[in-house]
C-alpha cells in the first residue's frame, strides 16, 4: 500500500519586527576564551586484542597486515594471508589534548572499531601512538577498554546493548611531546568571546578598563577583545587572566528558535516574542491504496491466471483552523495555541518557518 500525504499550511502576518537580544550576567571566563589557548585532537590506529570470537573477520585485510607488522617488530616472521584470527579488531583510538599538557600528563582515550568486529567487550588496546594534524607524535595509549554495552547471541537469537564496537579507557593515554603554550611568548593577549556580539565586547573591554583603572582593553570586533601587556605597571600574565577571568559582564544574547526537522524537536527561549499575527492552517490528505487480487479464467478457457492491481484513491480535507496572536505574544503561546488545534511538531517548525519569513518572529530561526 502506497501513501501520498500533502500538507497545506495558509499564514496570514500582518507586522513584521526585527530581532531582540536578552542580557544576562555572566563571568567573563564562561563567555569568552584566549586566543591561542585550547585544545588539540590526536588520532592513532591501532589494534585491540584479547577478544573473544568477536573481533574482525578474515575479509578485512588491514587488520591481518597490522597484526602481522606487530609480530614482524617482536621477531615473529608471519605472512599477513595466513594469519585467520578472531580475537583481533581494527580500531582507530582519539583523545584531546587538554591546553598546557605536559609530558607525563594522563589522557582519557576512546577507541572506536575500524572494521567489522561484533563488539570490543574485553579487549586490550596495544601500545598505540596519537597523531597531532602537523604529522608528530603527541601522546601514547595503551589498556584494557571499559564498554557502555555489549553483544550477545547471533542470527535471530541475539540482544545488543547500546554500542559494543567503541569503548573508553580512562587515562589511557600519556602525553609524549611538550605542547604546552608559552604565556611569554605572545606577542599580544587577545580575548575571543564565543557568541561574536559589540555590546558585549565593548561590555568587556569596559568591565576590563574599570577594574585596573586604565585603558589596557580595546574592542577589535564583535568577537576580538585586546589587552595591552607592554605597559610596565601590568603584572603577570597568569595572574592578569587570573583577575580579568572572574570579571562580571553584561551578556547579551540574541533571541533563538532552534528547530530540529529531522526528529521533530523545537527548542526557544522564554524571552521569544512574535509580532500581530493570524495564522489559518489545514490538511488536505491524499491516500493511493494498491491491492492486488487474482484474475482467475473460465474452466476451459485458454485463459491464464493473473495478478491484476486494484488501485483506490481517497481524499479527505478538514477545514482550517485559526489562532490569532496580538503583538508581543511569544513564541511559547504560539506553540501551545498550535497544539490545542492539533497540529504536530512539524507543522509547527513549517509555521515558523513562515513567520520568520515575513518577517514577524523576532528571532534567530536556526534549523539544524
Amino acid at each position: 500500500m502506497n501513501h501520498l500525504c500533502i500538507l497545506v499550511t495558509l499564514t496570514l502576518l500582518t507586522l513584521p519586527s526585527c530581532a531582540q537580544d536578552t542580557v544576562s550576567k555572566a563571568l567573563i571566563r564562561d563567555v569568552a576564551s584566549v586566543e591561542g589557548i585550547r585544545d588539540n585532537p590526536v588520532l592513532g590506529y591501532g589494534v585491540v586484542v584479547g577478544l573473544k570470537n568477536t573481533g574482525d573477520k578474515q575479509q578485512t585485510l588491514f587488520t591481518n597486515q597490522t597484526l602481522a607488522n606487530i609480530l614482524q617488530r617482536m621477531g615473529v616472521q608471519t605472512p599477513a594471508g595466513t594469519i585467520i584470527v578472531k580475537n583481533v579488531a581494527a580500531v582507530f583510538v582519539t583523545a584531546t589534548l587538554p591546553p598546557f599538557a605536559r609530558p607525563g600528563t594522563r589522557l582519557d582515550v576512546t577507541v572506536a572499531s575500524a572494521g567489522d568486529a561484533r563488539s570490543l567487550e574485553g579487549g586490550t588496546l596495544l601500545l598505540t601512538p596519537l597523531y597531532g594534524a602537523d604529522g608528530q607524535i603527541y601522546a601514547s595509549a595503551q589498556g584494557p577498554l571499559t564498554l557502555g554495552g555489549f553483544s550477545e547471541g547471533g542470527g535471530t537469537n541475539a540482544k545488543q546493548v547500546n554500542h559494543p564496537t567503541t569503548g573508553r579507557i580512562p587515562g589511557g593515554g600519556l602525553v609524549e611531546r611538550d605542547s604546552a603554550l608559552d604565556l611569554r611568548s605572545l606577542p599580544r593577549l587577545s580575548l575571543l568571546l564565543n557568541d561574536p556580539n559589540f555590546s558585549t565586547a565593548e561590555e568587556l573591554a569596559k568591565a576590563v578598563n574599570q577594574e585596573f583603572q586604565r585603558e589596557l582593553a580595546s574592542v577589535v570586533d564583535s568577537r576580538r577583545v585586546d589587552i595591552d601587556t607592554s605597559g610596565p605597571q601590568v603584572q603577570e600574565l597568569p595572574a592578569l587572566l587570573a583577575r580579568i577571568e572572574n570579571l562580571s559582564i553584561e551578556v547579551h544574547h540574541r533571541a533563538r528558535v532552534v528547530v530540529n526537522e529531522r526528529i521533530g524537536t523545537i527548542v526557544m527561549g522564554k524571552d521569544v516574542r512574535l509580532g500581530a499575527v493570524s495564522i489559518l492552517h489545514g490538511n488536505l490528505s491524499i491516500e493511493v491504496a494498491t491491492q492486488f487480487v487474482v484474475s482467475q479464467p473460465n474452466p476451459q478457457s485458454r485463459g491464464k491466471t493473473e495478478v491484476v492491481p486494484e488501485t483506490n484513491i481517497k481524499a479527505e480535507e478538514s477545514p482550517a483552523r485559526r489562532i490569532e496572536l496580538t503583538e508581543g505574544a511569544s513564541v511559547e503561546q504560539l506553540v501551545n495555541g498550535l497544539q490545542r488545534i492539533g497540529a504536530t511538531a512539524r507543522d509547527v517548525i513549517a509555521i515558523l518557518q513562515a513567520i520568520k519569513s515575513a518577517g514577524a518572529l523576532e528571532a534567530d530561526l536556526q534549523v539544524i
